[in-house]
């Protein structure tokens, strides 16, 4: 059965409603950053530029980094816009936008987030890198797919008890990176450990302003949380949302996070600009190792 009009939103010129791309305007390997500005910091380092758009907050660049065919694209912040961009860069793959029918042979995608972050550890330092071995989904957002079969409750129900979580909040989801990128990835040099996904920057990750939080001291429990050796590494808007559609869809993810605030220690990177362009750097050469 052809997928509706008004579930797969196609523009005039036949490219996907949100996100303005054409199946030949995107490579298999996609850069994903939360930034629109940092698209262009990527593309800097590339051999080639092939292809360039935009709409809204979605900006791509394809083209080509040491003879590897590349795409950067700009999601925004937020969980809400990941489920936006896996979904509409999977179609490109995977439907027929002519026939409007999925596709027999599915084509597996790498994403690759290149992203910021704040350490909930007091021994990862501002201006490290952290790779994501798993993603810890507190906003909600995959609940709305049937994430049974890559989700980890083990792990959730540890979390949930060890935190005391409150049950009027969406149960804690955990997703698994892909093996494949992040051993393509990882060094000697990067810290590894679960990226906590929230769906705020305020509230959801406990700062406190004007408004008061429901659990103050959240931040502090999951810091000490550790199941078999697994800790939460650190605290952002994205990770958990690439992981667990990536996976559901069969595609590979893996997120990378400069560090640029230490929310234990209260501290901030001096140079935040440097420490994401040497994790582009980094990154980019990663692939094409």
């Amino acid at each position: 059965m052809s997928i509706k009009a008004s579930e797969l939103i196609l523009n005039p010129d036949g490219s996907v409603y949100h996100l303005n791309l054409k199946p030949e305007n995107v490579a298999e390997t996609i850069i994903l950053v939360g930034d629109q500005d940092r698209v262009e910091k990527v593309s800097a380092h590339f051999d080639t530029i092939a292809f360039k758009t935009q709409k809204r907050e979605f900006k791509t660049h394809t083209g080509t980094y040491k003879g590897k065919r590349i795409s950067v694209i700009s999601t925004g912040i937020g969980p809400d816009n990941i489920d936006i961009v896996i979904n509409e860069l999977d179609a490109l793959f995977n439907i027929d936008l002519t026939t409007r029918q999925p596709k027999t042979d599915i084509t597996s995608l790498n994403f690759i987030r290149i992203g910021t972050s704040g350490s909930l550890q007091k021994d990862i330092p501002v201006d490290a890198f952290v790779l994501s071995t798993h993603g810890l989904d507190l906003n909600g957002m995959l609940h709305f797919y049937q994430i049974h079969p890559v989700s980890n409750p083990e792990i959730e129900d540890a979390f949930i008890k060890q935190t005391n979580w409150y049950a009027n909040k969406a149960r804690p989801i955990v997703i698994k990176n892909s093996e494949i990128l992040q051993k393509k990835l990882e060094s000697d040099t990067v810290y590894k450990g679960m990226t906590a996904t929230a769906g705020g920057f305020y509230g959801p990750q406990g700062r406190v302003l004007r408004l008061p939080v429901q659990d103050p001291n959240l931040n502090h429990i999951m810091d000490t949380f550790n199941f078999d050796g697994l800790r939460v590494t650190n605290l952002e808007m994205e990770t958990s949302a690439i992981y667990g559609l990536s996976k559901l869809l069969g595609h590979h993810a893996v997120s990378l996070n400069a560090i640029i605030a230490n929310r234990a220690n209260g501290t901030f990177s001096k140079n935040p600009g440097d420490a994401v362009k040497n994790l582009i750097v980094y990154t980019l050469n990663k692939i094409v190792e």
